[in-house]
């Protein structure tokens, strides 16, 4: 039940991300914090690669590798494809390189951090 749970919460997650960037948020409160926008960015791709990961691989079997490909290719062409939306489908955002580059940078994060838990795992068994 857990690892079908698991495949839910990513499948909602994603929905939430591309929700949130693709709603008006020129009403809400102005985050005082240098580089906020980016941090979230960054910390929001991270978590979105690592849950299509263990959705991958536990849910629907994928190998870790082809799991650990998977889901840093999800995570990037979403941002990329969330980039692009922004841009064609709000008048309130638009296109930011330095968005596509967070969203990127964390991923790729998420991804040394599951590999070297990988490598933990395998030599601990």
């Amino acid at each position: 039940m857990l690892k079908k749970g698991l495949l839910v919460v990513t499948i909602i997650y994603t929905i939430a991300i591309a929700v949130a960037c693709l709603i008006n948020v020129s009403e809400l409160p102005e985050v005082d914090i240098s580089f906020a926008d980016k941090i979230f960015h960054f910390v929001t791709y991270a978590l979105l690669m690592g849950l299509w990961y263990f959705s991958l691989v536990y849910t629907l079997k994928f190998s870790p590798k082809k799991g650990m490909l998977y889901a840093f290719i999800i995570a990037f062409v979403f941002g990329m494809i969330i980039e692009v939306l922004q841009d064609t489908l709000t008048t309130t955002r638009s296109l930011d390189v330095f968005d596509v580059v967070a969203n990127t940078f964390g991923a790729l994060l998420a991804t040394l951090v599951l590999s070297f838990y990988n490598k933990l795992r395998v030599k601990n068994k």
